[in-house]
């Protein structure tokens, strides 16, 4: 699967070491519970190869076209933790610190969504994160997602007095999907 920039791909295993990196990265890590340690950087890699061959799709490793770089993920992901829009699938990304702010998310999460719309035949999309998270949450705008603040919520999976756990949603319905960003 590609972009104009980038190809999406599955998961190889020269990625994991600095996938391990980029999770293990402060910075990048900010909007999660907290970073990553190797081992838990690889379980999440085997989670999404698992979720390729469970539901046909799952988060796709990114790859600079030009360059040949891997900077992240971008793609689809089951989320069925307790929350009253649960389960329902997700677009989310993750990228390293030096492939921020060239467009690289709304990019490969736009060919997400058009993965979704068109060939999962999904009805709706989600994303969420952390109600402080302003640069995710402006991709989210990007791709023509939306809020309804009555869906914000409380992440079950983070602990009451979490700074974290305040969380917005915003949604994609099939029908207002339009042309993604290449």
């Amino acid at each position: 699967m590609d972009t104009d920039r980038l190809i999406m791909r599955r998961w190889r295993e020269s990625d994991r070491e600095p996938f391990a990196a980029m999770n293990a990265d402060p910075e990048v890590m900010e909007h999660f519970p907290s970073p990553l340690t190797r081992a838990e950087s690889d379980a999440f890699v085997d989670k999404i190869e698992w979720g390729f061959g469970e539901y046909g799709f799952s988060l796709w490793a990114l790859e600079v076209r030009e360059t040949g770089d891997f900077i992240g993920f971008a793609g689809l992901i089951l989320q069925t933790f307790e929350a009253p829009f649960t389960p329902a699938v997700e677009v989310g990304w993750r990228l390293a610190r030096h492939a921020w702010g060239h467009g690289y998310a709304s990019e490969a999460g736009a060919r997400a969504l058009e993965y979704g719309f068109t060939e999962a035949g999904l009805e709706e999309i989600v994303s969420m994160t952390a109600v402080r998270n302003v640069r995710s949450r402006a991709v989210m705008e990007r791709l023509g997602m939306t809020r309804d603040p009555a869906d914000d919520f409380a992440h079950s999976r983070l602990p009451e007095a979490h700074p974290l756990r305040p969380h917005v949603l915003y949604r994609l319905r099939r029908d207002r999907f339009s042309t993604p960003l290449r």
